[in-house]
């Protein structure tokens, strides 16, 4: 209760409360308003904390089990943040224009980016100075209008498994384009939005810095819980994979000397029996057949056919 408690105050502080004008809400953010002040409407704080405590949790579970989660802001107040909170843990961002097809026609996107980074390459190892002044201009200059676009997602091989969106009215297209693939979408919906557009909704003051903040490091830090714990279980599990091929190798050495001691044991038996069995019971059998069966008998044939 004291964490909630210290929560409940730090959005009170930042303005996460401050909602629209009574005038601009939207009829289903009904349960999530405590009252309304000075025509303003006031957002109710433990329904924040609820949204926070479960899109946290949800966003904990994506980044351990090692999935991409995006984020996308291109408010201007919200641009900054949003990119420090991504490059924390690593993960894609958009900050400028959204280009459409960013998810739908990912394909097309990344033939974008690597042409991109081929420019990128070609600038670095020296390639552009052989073409002419006016080409390495326009070249950089196309390469500056890629990056600030799609730098973001730039190492980003396939569709995100999650959304982050800082106000989903402004940015409609990508929330369109996540719910069509079916990609899990989580935002900051403020008193003139849907939230049943969301699958997690976090009832929040979308316009104030300091609101977008404590909402986006509040995630971010849930973010960074679930990739430290899939690095502790990799760890894990690479000492485990360790220790049991340590274990195999011993039994392996084990199991060839005792084969090794079976065949010096099994082979000195083998060689020495059969040289005094066989030398005393072969040779007079053969000799006495020789001499006594063979010449008598063919001695005696002889005169009878005469």
């Amino acid at each position: 209760m004291e964490d909630n408690k210290t929560l409940h105050q730090q959005l009170l502080e930042a303005g996460v409360h401050f909602g629209h004008l009574k005038k601009k809400w939207n009829p289903k953010m009904l349960p999530y308003i405590f009252a309304e002040k000075n025509g303003i409407h006031i957002i109710d704080l433990n329904k924040t904390i609820e949204g926070l405590d479960e899109a946290a949790a949800a966003l904990k579970s994506i980044a351990k089990s090692g999935k991409k989660i995006m984020f996308v802001a291109t408010k201007k107040q919200a641009k900054e943040i949003v990119i420090d909170a991504a490059n924390k843990v690593n993960m894609p961002y958009v900050t400028e224009r959204w280009l459409g097809g960013m998810l739908t026609n990912f394909q097309t996107i990344r033939k974008s980016v690597k042409k991109m980074q081929s420019i990128e390459k070609m600038l670095a190892d020296g390639t552009m100075d052989s073409v002419t002044k006016k080409e390495r201009l326009t070249l950089t200059r196309s390469k500056d209008k890629m990056e600030k676009v799609l730098g973001g997602i730039s190492q980003m091989g396939r569709a995100p498994a999650a959304v982050f969106m800082v106000d989903i009215s402004h940015e409609h297209i990508a929330l369109a384009e996540s719910k069509r693939l079916g990609i899990t979408t989580f935002a900051m919906v403020d008193t003139n939005s849907d939230p049943t557009k969301v699958d997690f909704a976090i009832p929040s003051n979308d316009d104030a810095t300091k609101s977008i903040a404590i909402i986006t490091n509040y995630l971010t830090a849930a973010i960074m819980e679930g990739l430290q714990e899939r690095a502790q279980v990799k760890e894990e599990e690479d000492a485990s994979e360790e220790v049991t091929e340590s274990r195999g190798r011993g039994m392996e050495v084990t199991e060839e000397e005792g084969s090794e001691g079976a065949k010096r044991a099994g082979g000195g038996g083998r060689g020495r029996t059969p040289r005094s069995a066989g030398g005393g019971a072969g040779r007079p059998a053969s000799s006495g057949n020789r001499g006594g069966g063979g010449r008598p008998g063919g001695g005696g044939s002889r005169p009878a056919g005469r």
